[in-house]
């Protein structure tokens, strides 16, 4: 009798094995945003968490866990069960931070890929009444200046921080002495203190410049992106200027599970990103933050290799890390 109770257990098993696995999800999916309220990632992980909610047919709740660069939520989406109801909005800073400080972060590979979402356009920018109408002028500035001209950034080895530096060094100048950096924190304290003339000059997120850019308070030299920006479509970007290092960088936003997720899962989320890619909404949203949505564009897993690697590989040169 026990033996064939044990036969029925294991055909029932056998029976409701990938029926429980097909019913993914069958309750909320938590979408973990490493940074605070507000700002770029949260914006974009609020419009995925809506957009994709139809599709995946359960609530995506956003849960904000800033700190420690992004490496706070990081690490809690790495370390939680692989079964697809933790998952992390992923900025640049998954990629850059393990690049220039590997014994503090999330190795860069310690995920799932499941996809990425947009491109984060930077700007390089100065203030409307700035004697620089090109990059070329900004820079015949800087060499002119022996170091004087100024930069605010939120870090040196941070996206902002890396920006200026690619662009420095791709004109031939030392990256770390020929402009001065004059750290902030936060977008909107870069942002302000270009405004009030206490720097020269940024290359930040765009969606912290645009609103100025608008106003006629800012002028935009060149944009750290993909493609161009659709609201600034004279303004060509740093790879099409020719910058090597300048023309690699951008901010962007992926989703990442953590690591060994079931493959019905990520089947589950690929046509659900599939689908979101041309929901409007989506676009539309995409669009106001100043963003370019990049879902299917690329190998998530070999761009993500070739970010750390980027930034891994600026670090050494500018002298952040050893050769």
């Amino acid at each position: 009798m026990k033996k064939l109770l044990g036969s029925i257990a294991v055909a029932v098993f056998a029976a409701t094995g990938p029926m429980m696995a097909q019913s993914y999800p069958d309750q909320a999916v938590t979408l973990v945003v490493p940074y605070g309220p507000g700002g770029a990632s949260d914006l974009a992980g609020r419009a995925l968490a809506e957009t994709a909610q139809p599709f995946l047919e359960q609530p995506v709740t956003v849960m904000n866990k800033p700190g420690a660069g992004g490496m706070n939520g990081a690490r809690f989406v790495s370390e939680a069960d692989p079964d697809g109801y933790t998952l992390l909005l992923a900025r640049v800073g998954m990629a850059l931070s393990p690049a220039v400080t590997p014994d503090n972060a999330v190795p860069w590979d310690a995920y799932t890929f499941l996809g990425a979402l947009e491109a984060t356009p930077m700007i390089l920018a100065v203030r409307a009444d700035a004697p620089y109408d090109t990059v070329d002028d900004l820079i015949a500035a800087i060499k002119d200046s022996k170091g004087a001209m100024t930069y605010a950034a939120s870090g040196a080895t941070a996206i902002d921080g890396f920006t200026t530096q690619a662009l420095l060094a791709d004109n031939g100048l030392d990256p770390l002495t020929a402009a001065t950096l004059v750290p902030y924190k936060g977008g909107g304290a870069l942002a302000t203190a270009l405004l009030g003339g206490h720097v020269d000059f940024v290359a930040m997120a765009a969606a912290s410049l645009m609103p100025h850019i608008e106003s006629g308070d800012m002028k935009a030299l060149m944009v750290f992106a993909p493609s161009r920006v659709e609201s600034l479509p004279d303004v060509a970007t740093a790879q099409e200027l020719g910058y090597e290092k300048a023309g690699q960088i951008t901010g962007w936003s992926a989703l990442y599970a953590p690591k060994d997720l079931p493959e019905e899962v990520v089947t589950k989320w690929h046509e659900v990103l599939g689908q979101v890619a041309t929901d409007e909404k989506w676009l539309d949203l995409a669009a106001r933050r100043g963003s370019i949505s990049t879902i299917g564009t690329v190998d998530m897993t070999e761009y993500a290799k070739s970010q750390y690697e980027l930034f891994n590989g600026l670090a050494k040169d500018f002298g952040y890390l050893p050769e």
